[in-house]
């Protein structure tokens, strides 16, 4: 008899056949998808977690999704997320600015009313708690075959000793020789002309005052555009003021058109959530560092101006008590977001990372700058020296041994050039020099780099070319024990992160991570990129052991430089190190706000007593976050402390 095989037979044969003739085909499909299920399997084992850490997406509702460029954290333990107008041309146009205020322990979020386009501004921690937030964008740059109308730079003249004149947005100036007219798009100040007399001769001599104020043709076309310098006259005037008042420009072209700056500065109030306007800054700046000093002024340098140039070295200093700007004495220059610490005797030490705009051969050495003397004493060593635009700079732990980490970077521009060199210095050692350290996990331009409470630094993400370029970016991250100068890699990132891009540390010990702005959103670089709005957390490995220690006093305190504070907690006995940890402000690669200062102790019974250093430049006034960290590494959540402004140094400055 023939064996027929049965109908379900038939069918499962049939069936089966079909499933390998479509694994055949899609084979690798088949393999991802076994492939990703495995890995999401696995990186959720506990075992896992205690090794390398975990990531999570944070839930953020639709209205408060932006494209955060700049992010702070808060004595309130909120994060003050900023994006302006979010490298969006249209919401520059609009004048839709944003900012959001999430709280992580709540994850809730407000929207806060946002005054200017604080787009690429500079940021820093005052004394009291409030963040200055000073600069941002005037206008967006326009590239060459974008200009639609002929432009350039006006040379405003007043030779008129006895007034200065403000000349508003839409001033007209003609020219003599060409007869071309131009108007200005925004106010200009022309300060009074300057008027000295010989003492022997008694003979008077006015110099002309200028101010410079960005023009543009009143129609598109060729034929406005200018070849050579020429006076203008300016509209509107009578009498005198047609003589004392004049123009002077060279070429108002179509050339391309960088983005430009404002002066307006602000503070942000915590408590009220809300934005306080203060004193204009004498400069405008797009792309600023600001870096708080030891006496709690603040520290505001480089950045494109009001026509798009790198401001040419002015540098200026805030002063939160009076509220206003005042110039350094002399000029020194920088490129745009240069990596400026506060260091040992309130010297700054600039370690050559730099996050955009200035030539390629100047202001780029690292080097220890005196501010009293305009001194700059350039250090040795640094590997990769003409590829460190982009890279990240980080004051190791603890800041008392002023050792200094740089990672990673790339050429200066657009270059594809990437390192995945990390280069330390120590400060204190007689003659500083960089060397090497152990090698990033991979050629990165724009890793963010976070201190942990446990002395360790985390690195993450990252692009191997220029804004992520070509499908480069890195999904890695790994920390760094400085101790040991060894790495490891944890938990890879969950998303990629370059340009406009950062990480901060929370006060329970994870780390947010935020942005991403890829000029395009495929590896051919044929589709537009679009901005990454999501935020992540990472809970590092010392979160998933079995306890950790408390602090039970979890009241904010005032604790003087040199003075000590006593607070009560169950784990004295295990408690192995104290850590100060200044908030952060992060944004474009620079965060010269972090620091972890290492802190005397004693334990007690069921408390422990620390000690604030007296050292105002290793611990500049403000409001910190005092940890605990036990026998096996764990930190505790951490508290807030504030310390004010010393009476020495409240003096130095009003001097």
């Amino acid at each position: 008899m023939k064996y027929r095989p049965s109908r379900r037979t038939r069918r499962f044969g049939i069936g089966a056949a079909a499933v390998l003739m479509l694994a055949g085909m899609n084979g690798p499909a088949l393999y991802r998808f076994s492939s990703d299920k495995y890995h999401r399997y696995k990186i959720n084992q506990p075992e896992y977690k205690a090794r390398n850490g975990h990531w999570d997406v944070v839930n953020v509702p639709e209205e408060y999704r932006i494209n955060t460029i700049h992010a702070a954290l808060l004595h309130t333990g909120k994060v003050l997320l900023v994006a302006g107008s979010g490298n969006n041309a249209k919401n520059f146009t609009a004048k839709s600015f944003r900012s959001v205020l999430w709280d992580p322990a709540k994850n809730t979020f407000r929207n806060i009313p946002t005054p200017q386009d604080l787009f690429c501004a500079g940021h820093s921690q005052l004394p009291d708690g409030k963040l200055l937030v000073a600069g941002g964008t005037q206008r967006y740059e326009k590239l060459k075959g974008d200009v639609e109308k002929a432009g350039g730079l006006m040379f405003v003249h007043n030779e008129d000793p006895d007034k200065p004149k403000t000349f508003p947005a839409g001033t007209r100036f003609t020219g003599k020789e060409n007869g071309k007219v131009f108007e200005s798009k925004d106010p200009v100040l022309v300060p009074r002309a300057k008027k000295t007399q010989n003492r022997k001769s008694r003979k008077v001599t006015v110099t002309a005052s200028t101010a410079r104020v960005y023009v543009e043709a009143l129609r598109k076309g060729k034929r406005y555009q200018t070849g050579t310098q020429d006076n203008y006259r300016i509209e509107g005037l009578e009498g005198k003021d047609r003589q004392n008042f004049y123009g002077i420009a060279q070429k108002l072209s179509f050339d391309k058109k960088d983005f430009q700056g404002i002066k307006a500065a602000y503070e942000f109030d915590p408590v009220a959530e809300r934005y306080v306007p203060v004193d204009p800054m004498h400069e405008a700046r797009w792309y600023p560092t600001l870096t708080t000093l030891q006496d709690g002024r603040v520290l505001s340098v480089s950045g494109l101006d009001e026509i798009g140039q790198v401001v040419p070295g002015k540098n200026e200093t805030y002063d939160p008590r009076t509220k206003k700007w005042k110039y350094l004495p002399k000029r020194r220059f920088f490129p745009t977001y240069p990596a400026l610490f506060l260091t040992d005797g309130g010297r700054i030490f600039y370690t050559g990372s730099n996050a955009g705009y200035g030539p390629d051969n100047v202001g780029r050495t690292p080097g220890i700058w005196d501010l009293k003397t305009n001194a700059f004493k350039t250090v040795p060593g640094m590997s990769d020296p003409d590829i460190l635009e982009t890279s990240m700079s980080v004051l190791l732990p603890p800041a008392q041994e002023q050792r200094y980490m740089v990672l990673g970077g790339g050429g200066v521009g657009e270059d594809p050039r990437a390192t995945a060199k990390t280069r330390i210095i120590d400060l204190h050692k007689a003659r500083p020099r960089f060397h090497d350290g152990p090698k990033l996990y991979s050629e990165v331009r724009y890793p963010s780099s976070v201190i942990l409470p446990d002395d360790t630094l985390l690195t993450t993400n990252g692009s191997g070319d220029y804004r992520g370029r070509d499908g480069s970016n890195v999904l890695r991250a790994e920390v760094y024990d400085p101790k040991a100068n060894t790495v490891r890699g944890v938990a890879d990132p969950l998303v990629g992160r370059n340009y406009h891009s950062g990480a901060l540390l929370l006060p329970d010990g994870r780390v947010m991570t935020f942005g991403s702005d890829s000029l395009f959103g495929d590896s051919a670089n044929t589709e537009p990129g679009k901005f990454q709005q999501q935020i992540d957390l990472y809970t590092p490995p010392y979160l998933f052991r079995d306890a950790r220690p408390t602090l039970v006093d979890t009241a904010p305190r005032t604790v003087k430089h040199g003075a000590r504070a006593t607070y009560r907690t169950p784990h004295a006995p295990t408690i192995e190190r104290v850590r100060l940890i200044r908030p952060s402000s992060f944004t474009h690669v620079t965060n010269v706000e972090q620091r972890s200062i290492a802190l005397d102790f004693v334990a007690g019974r069921d408390s422990v007593t620390v000690r604030i250093p007296k050292d105002p430049s290793l611990v500049p006034p403000g409001w910190y976050m005092l940890t605990v960290v036990d026998d096996e590494g764990t930190p505790s959540k951490a508290v807030w402390v504030e310390v004010p402004p010393s009476a020495a140094t409240a003096r130095t400055s009003k001097r």
